[in-house]
Protein backbone atom coordinates (compact mmCIF):
# COMPACT_ATOMS: atom_id res chain seq x y z
CA UNK A 1 0.00 0.00 0.00
CA UNK A 2 0.88 3.67 0.02
CA UNK A 3 -0.46 6.79 1.68
CA UNK A 4 -0.17 10.49 0.92
CA UNK A 5 -0.69 13.86 2.56
CA UNK A 6 -0.81 17.39 1.17
CA UNK A 7 -0.99 20.88 2.70
CA UNK A 8 -1.99 24.30 1.36
CA UNK A 9 -1.38 26.89 4.08
CA UNK A 10 -1.12 30.66 4.46
CA UNK A 11 1.87 29.95 6.70
CA UNK A 12 4.89 27.70 6.28
CA UNK A 13 3.53 24.18 5.79
CA UNK A 14 6.67 22.09 6.32
CA UNK A 15 6.01 20.81 9.85
CA UNK A 16 2.36 20.00 9.10
CA UNK A 17 3.51 18.13 6.00
CA UNK A 18 6.25 16.27 7.88
CA UNK A 19 3.96 15.02 10.65
CA UNK A 20 1.05 14.37 8.28
CA UNK A 21 3.18 12.10 6.10
CA UNK A 22 4.71 10.42 9.16
CA UNK A 23 1.21 9.44 10.31
CA UNK A 24 1.01 7.26 7.17
CA UNK A 25 4.04 5.14 8.10
CA UNK A 26 1.90 2.03 8.67
CA UNK A 27 0.97 2.04 4.96
CA UNK A 28 4.45 1.71 3.48
CA UNK A 29 7.87 0.40 4.38
CA UNK A 30 10.27 1.09 1.53
CA UNK A 31 10.23 4.67 0.16
CA UNK A 32 9.09 8.08 1.38
CA UNK A 33 9.27 11.59 0.00
CA UNK A 34 8.19 15.19 0.41
CA UNK A 35 7.97 18.06 -2.08
CA UNK A 36 7.40 21.69 -1.11
CA UNK A 37 6.84 24.85 -3.12
CA UNK A 38 7.96 28.20 -1.73
CA UNK A 39 9.61 31.45 -2.75
CA UNK A 40 12.57 29.56 -4.23
CA UNK A 41 10.38 27.17 -6.24
CA UNK A 42 10.19 23.41 -5.69
CA UNK A 43 12.26 21.49 -3.17
CA UNK A 44 12.04 17.71 -2.93
CA UNK A 45 13.58 14.87 -0.92
CA UNK A 46 13.12 11.09 -1.22
CA UNK A 47 14.64 8.53 1.15
CA UNK A 48 14.77 4.78 1.62
CA UNK A 49 12.97 3.95 4.89
CA UNK A 50 13.51 0.18 4.95
CA UNK A 51 15.97 0.36 7.84
CA UNK A 52 14.88 3.54 9.63
CA UNK A 53 11.57 5.27 10.33
CA UNK A 54 10.36 8.18 8.22
CA UNK A 55 10.97 10.87 10.82
CA UNK A 56 14.67 10.06 11.28
CA UNK A 57 15.32 10.19 7.54
CA UNK A 58 13.63 13.56 7.03
CA UNK A 59 14.46 15.48 10.20
CA UNK A 60 17.35 17.26 8.45
CA UNK A 61 15.33 18.02 5.31
CA UNK A 62 12.65 19.92 7.19
CA UNK A 63 15.29 22.37 8.44
CA UNK A 64 16.08 23.28 4.82
CA UNK A 65 12.54 23.18 3.37
CA UNK A 66 10.29 26.24 3.25
CA UNK A 67 7.00 26.92 1.54
CA UNK A 68 3.25 27.10 1.99
CA UNK A 69 2.33 24.26 -0.40
CA UNK A 70 3.51 20.67 -0.12
CA UNK A 71 2.75 16.98 -0.72
CA UNK A 72 4.35 13.82 0.61
CA UNK A 73 4.04 10.06 0.39
CA UNK A 74 4.90 6.81 2.15
CA UNK A 75 5.20 3.91 -0.29
CA UNK A 76 5.84 0.18 -0.37
CA UNK A 77 7.17 0.39 -3.90
CA UNK A 78 8.16 3.39 -5.98
CA UNK A 79 10.06 6.54 -5.08
CA UNK A 80 7.80 9.61 -5.07
CA UNK A 81 6.78 12.46 -5.25
CA UNK A 82 8.31 13.01 -8.69
CA UNK A 83 9.17 16.45 -10.06
CA UNK A 84 7.97 17.00 -13.64
CA UNK A 85 8.62 19.78 -16.15
CA UNK A 86 6.35 19.68 -19.20
CA UNK A 87 4.12 21.78 -21.46
CA UNK A 88 1.72 21.89 -18.49
CA UNK A 89 4.41 23.59 -16.39
CA UNK A 90 6.38 22.31 -13.42
CA UNK A 91 4.65 20.16 -10.85
CA UNK A 92 5.24 17.42 -8.28
CA UNK A 93 3.11 14.28 -8.37
CA UNK A 94 2.34 11.46 -5.94
CA UNK A 95 -0.02 8.51 -6.38
CA UNK A 96 -1.74 5.73 -4.43
CA UNK A 97 -3.05 2.71 -6.31
CA UNK A 98 -2.27 -0.01 -8.79
CA UNK A 99 -2.05 -0.14 -12.60
CA UNK A 100 -2.92 -3.54 -14.08
CA UNK A 101 -2.51 -2.47 -17.71
CA UNK A 102 0.88 -0.83 -17.20
CA UNK A 103 2.52 -2.48 -20.23
CA UNK A 104 -0.16 -1.39 -22.68
CA UNK A 105 -0.13 2.15 -21.27
CA UNK A 106 3.65 2.24 -21.57
CA UNK A 107 3.32 1.28 -25.22
CA UNK A 108 0.69 3.97 -25.68
CA UNK A 109 3.10 6.56 -24.28
CA UNK A 110 5.86 5.43 -26.66
CA UNK A 111 3.45 5.69 -29.58
CA UNK A 112 2.61 9.24 -28.57
CA UNK A 113 6.24 10.32 -28.47
CA UNK A 114 7.53 9.47 -25.00
CA UNK A 115 11.17 8.53 -25.55
CA UNK A 116 11.91 6.61 -22.38
CA UNK A 117 11.03 5.82 -18.77
CA UNK A 118 13.53 5.41 -15.97
CA UNK A 119 13.66 1.90 -14.53
CA UNK A 120 13.46 1.24 -10.80
CA UNK A 121 15.85 -1.20 -9.13
CA UNK A 122 13.25 -3.93 -9.71
CA UNK A 123 13.56 -3.41 -13.47
CA UNK A 124 10.00 -2.07 -13.71
CA UNK A 125 9.05 1.50 -14.52
CA UNK A 126 7.73 3.81 -11.84
CA UNK A 127 3.91 3.85 -12.07
CA UNK A 128 3.85 7.45 -10.85
CA UNK A 129 6.10 8.45 -13.74
CA UNK A 130 3.73 6.68 -16.14
CA UNK A 131 0.77 8.58 -14.67
CA UNK A 132 2.63 11.87 -15.17
CA UNK A 133 3.35 10.94 -18.80
CA UNK A 134 -0.33 10.15 -19.41
CA UNK A 135 -1.45 13.44 -17.86
CA UNK A 136 0.92 15.24 -20.20
CA UNK A 137 -0.93 13.83 -23.21
CA UNK A 138 -3.63 16.44 -22.54
CA UNK A 139 -3.73 20.22 -22.64
CA UNK A 140 -4.48 20.78 -18.96
CA UNK A 141 -3.87 18.98 -15.69
CA UNK A 142 -7.61 18.50 -15.13
CA UNK A 143 -8.06 16.97 -18.58
CA UNK A 144 -5.06 14.76 -17.87
CA UNK A 145 -6.38 13.59 -14.50
CA UNK A 146 -9.77 12.73 -16.02
CA UNK A 147 -8.03 10.88 -18.87
CA UNK A 148 -5.92 8.86 -16.43
CA UNK A 149 -8.96 7.84 -14.39
CA UNK A 150 -10.68 6.59 -17.54
CA UNK A 151 -7.74 4.71 -19.06
CA UNK A 152 -6.16 2.98 -16.04
CA UNK A 153 -7.29 -0.53 -15.13
CA UNK A 154 -6.98 -0.90 -11.36
CA UNK A 155 -7.19 2.19 -9.21
CA UNK A 156 -5.33 5.46 -8.93
CA UNK A 157 -5.66 8.39 -6.52
CA UNK A 158 -3.39 11.32 -7.33
CA UNK A 159 -1.97 14.50 -5.78
CA UNK A 160 -0.33 17.15 -7.98
CA UNK A 161 1.51 20.08 -6.44
CA UNK A 162 1.70 23.23 -8.58
CA UNK A 163 2.93 26.74 -7.78
CA UNK A 164 -0.67 27.83 -7.16
CA UNK A 165 -2.20 24.94 -5.26
CA UNK A 166 -2.74 21.20 -5.09
CA UNK A 167 -4.89 19.07 -7.39
CA UNK A 168 -6.34 16.05 -5.58
CA UNK A 169 -8.11 13.26 -7.47
CA UNK A 170 -9.74 10.23 -5.85
CA UNK A 171 -9.71 7.00 -7.88
CA UNK A 172 -12.64 6.47 -10.20
CA UNK A 173 -14.76 4.25 -7.94
CA UNK A 174 -13.29 5.38 -4.62
CA UNK A 175 -11.45 2.20 -3.63
CA UNK A 176 -9.16 4.29 -1.42
CA UNK A 177 -10.16 7.36 0.60
CA UNK A 178 -9.17 10.99 0.09
CA UNK A 179 -10.19 13.27 2.93
CA UNK A 180 -9.86 17.04 3.31
CA UNK A 181 -9.17 18.75 6.64
CA UNK A 182 -9.48 22.45 7.45
CA UNK A 183 -8.07 24.89 9.98
CA UNK A 184 -7.71 28.66 10.15
CA UNK A 185 -4.43 28.66 8.21
CA UNK A 186 -5.61 26.52 5.29
CA UNK A 187 -6.41 22.98 4.21
CA UNK A 188 -4.89 19.53 3.99
CA UNK A 189 -5.71 16.40 1.98
CA UNK A 190 -4.96 12.92 3.27
CA UNK A 191 -5.47 9.17 2.94
CA UNK A 192 -5.79 8.74 6.74
CA UNK A 193 -8.21 11.11 8.47
CA UNK A 194 -6.36 10.61 11.77
CA UNK A 195 -3.21 12.13 10.22
CA UNK A 196 -4.49 15.68 10.69
CA UNK A 197 -6.19 15.49 14.10
CA UNK A 198 -3.15 16.45 16.19
CA UNK A 199 -2.21 19.15 13.68
CA UNK A 200 -5.28 21.25 14.47
CA UNK A 201 -7.37 20.39 11.42
CA UNK A 202 -10.97 19.24 11.58
CA UNK A 203 -12.83 17.14 9.04
CA UNK A 204 -13.98 19.26 6.12
CA UNK A 205 -15.29 16.54 3.81
CA UNK A 206 -14.46 13.34 1.91
CA UNK A 207 -13.89 13.43 -1.82
CA UNK A 208 -16.37 11.30 -3.73
CA UNK A 209 -15.40 8.62 -6.26
CA UNK A 210 -13.57 10.13 -9.23
CA UNK A 211 -13.80 13.64 -7.80
CA UNK A 212 -11.08 16.18 -8.58
CA UNK A 213 -10.53 19.18 -6.28
CA UNK A 214 -8.11 22.09 -6.36
CA UNK A 215 -6.88 23.14 -2.92
CA UNK A 216 -5.38 26.52 -2.05
CA UNK A 217 -4.76 28.13 1.34
CA UNK A 218 -8.01 30.09 0.91
CA UNK A 219 -10.48 27.64 -0.61
CA UNK A 220 -11.25 24.18 -1.95
CA UNK A 221 -12.74 24.14 -5.45
CA UNK A 222 -14.51 21.11 -6.91
CA UNK A 223 -13.14 20.82 -10.45
CA UNK A 224 -14.85 17.54 -11.35
CA UNK A 225 -17.92 16.34 -9.50
CA UNK A 226 -17.92 12.83 -8.01
CA UNK A 227 -19.49 9.85 -9.72
CA UNK A 228 -22.32 7.79 -8.27
CA UNK A 229 -20.54 4.42 -8.22
CA UNK A 230 -18.34 3.67 -5.20
CA UNK A 231 -16.52 0.48 -4.22
CA UNK A 232 -14.30 1.40 -1.28
CA UNK A 233 -12.00 -1.39 -0.08
CA UNK A 234 -13.60 -3.28 2.82
CA UNK A 235 -10.15 -4.43 4.00
CA UNK A 236 -9.46 -0.83 5.04
CA UNK A 237 -11.54 -1.38 8.16
CA UNK A 238 -10.53 -4.99 8.75
CA UNK A 239 -6.79 -4.51 8.61
CA UNK A 240 -4.68 -1.79 7.04
CA UNK A 241 -6.60 1.35 8.04
CA UNK A 242 -5.38 3.03 11.22
CA UNK A 243 -7.77 2.53 14.21
CA UNK A 244 -8.29 6.26 14.76
CA UNK A 245 -9.25 6.92 11.14
CA UNK A 246 -12.75 7.31 9.75
CA UNK A 247 -13.73 6.59 6.14
CA UNK A 248 -17.14 7.43 4.69
CA UNK A 249 -18.26 8.26 8.23
CA UNK A 250 -17.28 4.85 9.66
CA UNK A 251 -14.50 4.71 12.26
CA UNK A 252 -12.05 1.80 12.02
CA UNK A 253 -11.87 1.00 15.75
CA UNK A 254 -15.67 1.05 16.13
CA UNK A 255 -16.08 -1.22 13.09
CA UNK A 256 -13.62 -3.71 14.58
CA UNK A 257 -15.51 -3.71 17.87
CA UNK A 258 -18.75 -4.47 16.01
CA UNK A 259 -16.98 -7.22 14.11
CA UNK A 260 -15.92 -8.90 17.36
CA UNK A 261 -19.44 -8.55 18.72
CA UNK A 262 -20.90 -10.43 15.74
CA UNK A 263 -18.21 -13.13 15.96
CA UNK A 264 -19.14 -13.67 19.60
CA UNK A 265 -22.85 -13.93 18.82
CA UNK A 266 -22.16 -16.82 16.43
CA UNK A 267 -20.24 -18.63 19.20
CA UNK A 268 -22.91 -18.18 21.88
CA UNK A 269 -24.38 -21.70 21.70
CA UNK A 270 -21.24 -23.66 20.85
CA UNK A 271 -20.64 -24.84 24.41
CA UNK A 272 -16.89 -24.21 24.11
CA UNK A 273 -15.21 -23.17 27.36
CA UNK A 274 -12.89 -20.21 26.82
CA UNK A 275 -10.76 -18.71 29.60
CA UNK A 276 -9.82 -15.52 27.77
CA UNK A 277 -10.01 -13.72 24.43
CA UNK A 278 -6.93 -12.20 22.80
CA UNK A 279 -6.26 -10.22 19.67
CA UNK A 280 -3.20 -10.92 17.57
CA UNK A 281 -1.50 -7.53 17.90
CA UNK A 282 -2.10 -4.97 16.76
CA UNK A 283 -4.93 -5.14 14.24
CA UNK A 284 -6.75 -8.00 15.99
CA UNK A 285 -7.00 -6.29 19.37
CA UNK A 286 -10.08 -4.14 18.70
CA UNK A 287 -11.92 -7.16 17.25
CA UNK A 288 -11.04 -9.10 20.42
CA UNK A 289 -12.26 -6.29 22.67
CA UNK A 290 -15.61 -6.35 20.85
CA UNK A 291 -15.80 -10.14 21.25
CA UNK A 292 -14.96 -9.90 24.95
CA UNK A 293 -17.49 -7.14 25.65
CA UNK A 294 -20.24 -9.12 23.92
CA UNK A 295 -19.42 -12.58 25.31
CA UNK A 296 -18.37 -11.41 28.81
CA UNK A 297 -15.27 -13.60 28.44
CA UNK A 298 -12.24 -11.74 29.85
CA UNK A 299 -9.90 -10.02 27.42
CA UNK A 300 -6.21 -10.72 27.99
CA UNK A 301 -2.84 -10.20 26.34
CA UNK A 302 -1.09 -13.59 26.53
CA UNK A 303 1.67 -12.26 24.31
CA UNK A 304 3.02 -8.76 23.86
CA UNK A 305 4.45 -7.39 20.64
CA UNK A 306 7.98 -6.03 20.89
CA UNK A 307 8.07 -3.21 18.35
CA UNK A 308 11.08 -0.91 18.93
CA UNK A 309 13.15 -2.51 16.16
CA UNK A 310 10.61 -4.22 13.87
CA UNK A 311 7.25 -2.45 14.02
CA UNK A 312 5.80 -4.48 11.12
CA UNK A 313 6.33 -8.16 10.34
CA UNK A 314 6.36 -7.68 6.55
CA UNK A 315 9.03 -4.99 6.33
CA UNK A 316 11.74 -7.18 4.77
CA UNK A 317 11.33 -8.30 1.18
CA UNK A 318 12.01 -11.93 2.04
CA UNK A 319 8.97 -13.92 3.21
CA UNK A 320 11.32 -16.07 5.30
CA UNK A 321 12.58 -12.99 7.14
CA UNK A 322 9.05 -11.69 7.66
CA UNK A 323 7.96 -15.00 9.17
CA UNK A 324 10.97 -15.02 11.48
CA UNK A 325 10.37 -11.44 12.63
CA UNK A 326 6.67 -12.15 13.24
CA UNK A 327 7.72 -14.99 15.51
CA UNK A 328 10.49 -13.14 17.32
CA UNK A 329 8.51 -10.04 18.20
CA UNK A 330 5.72 -11.84 20.13
CA UNK A 331 6.86 -12.40 23.71
CA UNK A 332 4.68 -14.69 25.87
CA UNK A 333 3.17 -13.99 29.27
CA UNK A 334 3.41 -17.50 30.71
CA UNK A 335 0.92 -16.92 33.51
CA UNK A 336 -1.82 -15.99 31.01
CA UNK A 337 -1.20 -18.99 28.76
CA UNK A 338 -0.42 -22.05 30.85
CA UNK A 339 -3.37 -24.47 31.21
CA UNK A 340 -5.68 -21.97 29.49
CA UNK A 341 -8.23 -22.32 26.70
CA UNK A 342 -7.54 -19.28 24.52
CA UNK A 343 -9.53 -17.71 21.72
CA UNK A 344 -7.48 -15.69 19.25
CA UNK A 345 -8.79 -13.11 16.81
CA UNK A 346 -6.49 -12.16 13.96
CA UNK A 347 -7.46 -9.67 11.27
CA UNK A 348 -7.16 -12.34 8.56
CA UNK A 349 -5.51 -15.56 7.46
CA UNK A 350 -3.61 -14.99 4.21
CA UNK A 351 -0.75 -17.44 3.72
CA UNK A 352 -1.47 -19.27 6.97
CA UNK A 353 2.16 -19.40 8.09
CA UNK A 354 2.33 -16.81 10.85
CA UNK A 355 -0.86 -17.67 12.73
CA UNK A 356 0.02 -21.35 12.66
CA UNK A 357 3.40 -20.59 14.19
CA UNK A 358 1.76 -18.31 16.79
CA UNK A 359 -0.60 -21.14 17.74
CA UNK A 360 2.28 -23.58 18.16
CA UNK A 361 4.10 -20.99 20.23
CA UNK A 362 1.06 -20.85 22.56
CA UNK A 363 0.95 -24.64 22.85
CA UNK A 364 4.67 -24.68 23.61
CA UNK A 365 3.98 -22.09 26.32
CA UNK A 366 1.42 -24.38 27.98
CA UNK A 367 -1.93 -23.53 26.37
CA UNK A 368 -4.49 -26.36 26.43
CA UNK A 369 -6.63 -25.15 23.51
CA UNK A 370 -6.32 -22.41 20.89
CA UNK A 371 -9.52 -21.40 19.11
CA UNK A 372 -9.21 -19.02 16.16
CA UNK A 373 -11.71 -16.49 14.79
CA UNK A 374 -10.39 -14.48 11.80
CA UNK A 375 -12.05 -11.08 11.54
CA UNK A 376 -12.84 -11.43 7.84
CA UNK A 377 -13.99 -14.21 5.50
CA UNK A 378 -11.45 -16.54 3.87
CA UNK A 379 -9.34 -14.61 1.35
CA UNK A 380 -9.98 -16.48 -1.90
CA UNK A 381 -8.69 -14.07 -4.55
CA UNK A 382 -5.59 -11.90 -4.76
CA UNK A 383 -6.40 -8.18 -4.73
CA UNK A 384 -6.32 -6.74 -8.26
CA UNK A 385 -7.09 -3.15 -7.33
CA UNK A 386 -4.61 -2.17 -4.59
CA UNK A 387 -1.08 -3.12 -3.59
CA UNK A 388 -1.87 -4.10 -0.01
CA UNK A 389 -0.42 -7.61 -0.46
CA UNK A 390 2.95 -8.71 -1.82
CA UNK A 391 1.65 -12.10 -2.89
CA UNK A 392 2.88 -12.86 -6.39
CA UNK A 393 0.48 -15.76 -6.94
CA UNK A 394 -2.95 -16.75 -5.70
CA UNK A 395 -1.35 -20.04 -4.69
CA UNK A 396 0.33 -18.05 -1.91
CA UNK A 397 -3.13 -18.01 -0.29
CA UNK A 398 -3.74 -20.92 2.06
CA UNK A 399 -7.31 -21.19 0.77
CA UNK A 400 -6.17 -21.80 -2.79
CA UNK A 401 -3.54 -24.37 -1.77
CA UNK A 402 -6.10 -26.23 0.30
CA UNK A 403 -8.67 -26.15 -2.51
CA UNK A 404 -6.09 -27.47 -4.98
CA UNK A 405 -5.35 -30.38 -2.63
CA UNK A 406 -9.01 -31.12 -1.93
CA UNK A 407 -9.82 -31.15 -5.64
CA UNK A 408 -6.85 -33.47 -6.38
CA UNK A 409 -5.92 -32.07 -9.77
CA UNK A 410 -9.44 -31.15 -10.95
CA UNK A 411 -9.83 -27.88 -12.83
CA UNK A 412 -10.35 -25.00 -10.40
CA UNK A 413 -13.06 -23.04 -12.21
CA UNK A 414 -14.63 -19.77 -11.14
CA UNK A 415 -17.85 -21.64 -10.41
CA UNK A 416 -15.99 -24.02 -8.12
CA UNK A 417 -14.31 -21.15 -6.28
CA UNK A 418 -17.69 -19.53 -5.74
CA UNK A 419 -18.88 -22.73 -4.11
CA UNK A 420 -15.88 -22.72 -1.77
CA UNK A 421 -16.59 -19.05 -0.95
CA UNK A 422 -20.19 -19.84 0.08
CA UNK A 423 -20.22 -20.19 3.90
CA UNK A 424 -23.29 -22.42 3.70
CA UNK A 425 -21.70 -25.01 1.37
CA UNK A 426 -20.11 -28.35 2.20
CA UNK A 427 -17.00 -27.39 0.25
CA UNK A 428 -16.56 -24.26 2.39
CA UNK A 429 -16.82 -26.41 5.53
CA UNK A 430 -14.27 -28.88 4.15
CA UNK A 431 -11.85 -26.07 3.28
CA UNK A 432 -12.15 -24.53 6.75
CA UNK A 433 -11.65 -27.87 8.44
CA UNK A 434 -8.49 -28.53 6.41
CA UNK A 435 -7.11 -25.08 7.27
CA UNK A 436 -7.88 -25.79 10.94
CA UNK A 437 -6.16 -29.17 10.78
CA UNK A 438 -3.03 -27.86 9.05
CA UNK A 439 -2.69 -24.95 11.46
CA UNK A 440 -3.46 -27.10 14.55
CA UNK A 441 -6.26 -24.83 15.79
CA UNK A 442 -8.67 -26.38 18.27
CA UNK A 443 -11.51 -24.76 16.34
CA UNK A 444 -11.79 -22.28 13.46
CA UNK A 445 -14.64 -20.03 12.40
CA UNK A 446 -14.22 -17.23 9.87
CA UNK A 447 -16.23 -14.03 9.94
CA UNK A 448 -19.08 -14.25 7.45
CA UNK A 449 -19.14 -11.76 4.58
CA UNK A 450 -22.65 -10.56 5.40
CA UNK A 451 -21.59 -9.97 9.02
CA UNK A 452 -18.46 -8.11 7.91
CA UNK A 453 -20.58 -5.83 5.72
CA UNK A 454 -22.93 -5.27 8.66
CA UNK A 455 -19.93 -4.44 10.86
CA UNK A 456 -18.88 -1.72 8.42
CA UNK A 457 -22.40 -0.38 8.09
CA UNK A 458 -22.28 0.66 4.42
CA UNK A 459 -24.38 -1.01 1.69
CA UNK A 460 -22.52 -3.94 0.12
CA UNK A 461 -22.86 -2.29 -3.29
CA UNK A 462 -20.63 0.53 -1.97
CA UNK A 463 -17.86 -1.87 -0.86
CA UNK A 464 -15.20 -3.81 -2.73
CA UNK A 465 -15.24 -7.40 -1.45
CA UNK A 466 -13.38 -8.95 -4.40
CA UNK A 467 -10.75 -10.77 -2.32
CA UNK A 468 -13.51 -12.62 -0.48
CA UNK A 469 -16.10 -13.33 -3.18
CA UNK A 470 -14.28 -12.68 -6.49
CA UNK A 471 -17.04 -10.39 -7.70
CA UNK A 472 -15.72 -7.56 -9.84
CA UNK A 473 -17.43 -4.21 -9.63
Amino acid sequence: MSGFFGVASRKDCVLDLFFGVDYHSHLGTRRAGMAVHGKNGFNRAIHNIQNAPFRTKFEHDIEEFEGNLGIGCISDNEAQPLLVNSHLGSFAISTVGRINNLESLKALCFNKGTSHFLEMSSGEINPTELVAALINHKQSIVEGLTYVQDIIEGSMSIMILTNGGIYVARDKVGRTPVIIGQKDDGYCATFESSAFLNLGYHHYRDLGPGEIDFITPEWVEVIKKPGEEMHICSFLWVYYGYPTSTYEGVNVECMRNRCGDLLAKHDMNDGIHIDSVAGVPDSGIAHAVGYSNSSKIPFSRPFIKYTPTWPRSFMPTSQKQRNMIAKMKLIPVQELIEDKNLLLIDDSIVRGTQLGETTQFLYDSGAKEVHVRPACPPIMFGCKYLNFSRSSSEMDLITRRVIADLEEGNEISEELLQEYADPNSEKYAAMCEEIRRRSNFTSLRFHRLDDMVESIGLPKCKLCTYCFDGKEK
